[in-house]
């Protein structure tokens, strides 16, 4: 089992094994924010922080039974104790958190954690009614000013999918072009729908255009820099050439949204189409060219 589900479940375990889902994420950040290195990251949600891979878990854990989901509950339902399992800093760390929260309601937490951590309530369906009208104000500064015209480019190598979506959210990103020929990854929260989801859920149009992409057997024999230059010479003369009508779609959209990501995989923009589709669009509008 992965140690971060041992974090989950032991959770539930110091909170008599069983929560209220939106308390749990919460308990979970102020858990996470005494971790040197975080097992769980997070985005600013409907209800305020939400991690993505600690949901895809319960979704997993419950399907080994070792817990039950209600419609607004967790609870734990086998009888291992995986606090004893933990390293001893996660325990005490879990045992402080009971000690300090442990007798808050859910509206207690969500008013704690937005007054904490204000950035995790910018797309809150309810902060207006957690937070005082000086703290929703203060929170609302929070958001980025989107004035210029900007096309950005993100590869998600090396960086998890709470990390990825909240560079999107402090860049202003309003839409988000996937421009790998096919959708997919082993990485999770990565494959089309569930980036989709992700993005969708804290505001972000996703739009898939596979027409720019590179195919994948063309990319099998990439081992130094001239490798990628090669291929990338022959992306510009065959493919860049034949889709100006995907391109164009790309400046209607920056036109109409101002802040723009193309998206691929690799963390290095020397190594990735996306620099060069990129340099396109930005040779046939004016905007600014961000590789965040």
């Amino acid at each position: 089992m992965f140690y971060r589900r041992k974090i989950l479940l032991s959770l539930l375990q110091v909170f008599d094994n069983k929560l209220e889902k939106i308390s749990f994420q919460k308990l979970l950040l102020l858990f996470s924010k005494l971790q040197s290195n975080p097992d769980y990251h997070f985005v600013p949600y409907k209800n305020g922080c939400f991690s993505f891979q600690a949901n895809a878990d319960f979704t997993t854990m419950v399907k080994y039974k070792q817990v039950v989901e209600e419609v607004n509950y967790w609870n734990k339902s086998d009888s291992n104790d995986y606090f004893s399992e933990l390293k001893e800093h996660d325990r005490r760390t879990l045992l402080t958190i009971k000690r300090i929260y442990g007798g808050k309601s859910k509206n207690e937490l969500l008013k704690i954690t937005y007054t904490k951590y204000p950035y995790f309530a910018l797309n809150s369906t309810i902060a207006h009614e957690v937070l005082s009208e000086d703290e929703y104000c203060a929170m609302t500064k929070l958001k980025p000013q989107v004035n210029s015209t900007v096309l950005f480019t993100i590869g998600y190598e090396g960086i998890c999918l709470e990390e990825y979506i909240n560079k999107l959210i402090i860049n202003g990103i309003k839409v988000l072009c996937d421009v790998r020929k096919n959708a997919l990854s082993m990485k999770f929260g990565f494959s089309k729908t569930q980036l989709r989801n992700a993005a969708e859920g804290v505001g972000i149009k996703y739009v898939h255009i596979p027409d720019l992409g590179i195919e994948s057997d063309k990319r099998q024999e990439l081992h130094t820099q001239t490798d990628y230059d090669n291929l990338f010479l022959q992306y510009r003369k065959v493919v860049l050439t034949k889709t100006h009508n995907q391109q164009e779609k790309i400046i209607q959209l920056l036109n109409i949204h101002k802040h723009v990501a193309l998206t691929c995989f690799e963390a290095n923009i020397c190594q990735c189409h996306r620099k060069h589709l990129a340099e396109s669009i930005i040779s046939l509008c004016e905007c600014e060219l961000k590789h965040i």
